[in-house]
């Protein structure tokens, strides 16, 4: 039985994924809920979801922090975000803010 794959938030999600195609960095600094930042917010439950279709891929920042793990997006990643943001400004704006309210 195919099932959909569960995205806790997918708001989040989506946003993560247009910060990332735009080229902004996804940080991770820590395994806590919060313990990934990208464009100045806090990305809560994205993550996992990312790394677990391997849409992200580590890379090496020389002027980062040694311990802090930094993100951008993989070949697929960048296909992927393109077709999912497109697809999420097609939704209608009340479904987009429902979405955003209850996950």
């Amino acid at each position: 039985m195919d099932h959909a794959p569960i995205i806790a938030d997918r708001g989040e999600f989506v946003d993560v994924l247009h910060a990332l195609h735009r080229g902004h960095v996804l940080v991770k600094v820590g395994d806590f809920s919060g313990g990934c930042t990208i464009d100045g917010g806090i990305a809560y439950r994205s993550y996992d979801t990312l790394a677990r279709y391997g849409l992200i891929h580590e890379f090496e920042n020389p002027a980062g922090f040694p311990t802090v793990q930094y993100y951008r997006l993989t070949d697929r990643g960048r296909e992927f975000a393109a077709r999912a943001c497109q697809s999420w400004r097609r939704r209608p704006l009340l479904e987009r803010i429902a979405t955003r309210l209850v996950g």
